[in-house]
């Protein structure tokens, strides 16, 4: 009996959806480059820690995954995490940028 093949899009979904409370708003994009397959993760911000997992464990586990199926298509399957919020942090403008030197010799 053949083998039905998955997508690598669809495998992350299908790994990713049932471990989050909001499986609707589960989004992957997949893009090709010279360095191989990308595939971007977004999901609810609720829900970026149950995908992460403690130390990294859960998210290790299906780049892990992605690794295998990569090598049973020969290719290389990437996996990113897009934080949903996509904030950056920056430094407030009142406040100047202090080097960690100075930062570890204030008093509190």
């Amino acid at each position: 009996m053949a083998e039905k093949e998955i997508a690598d899009q669809e495998f992350v979904e299908s790994i990713v959806k049932p471990l989050v409370d909001f499986p609707n708003e589960v989004v992957t994009t997949r893009t090709v480059d010279e360095m191989g397959v990308l595939i971007k993760l977004t999901v609810n911000r609720e829900d970026m820690g149950k995908i992460i997992g403690r130390d990294g464990r859960t998210a290790k586990a299906i780049r892990s995954l992605l690794r295998v199926l990569g090598s049973r298509r020969n290719a290389r399957i990437n996996l990113k995490i897009v934080d949903p919020s996509g904030d950056e942090y920056k430094v407030p403008e009142d406040k100047p940028a202090t080097p960690a030197t100075e930062k570890a010799t204030e008093v509190i």
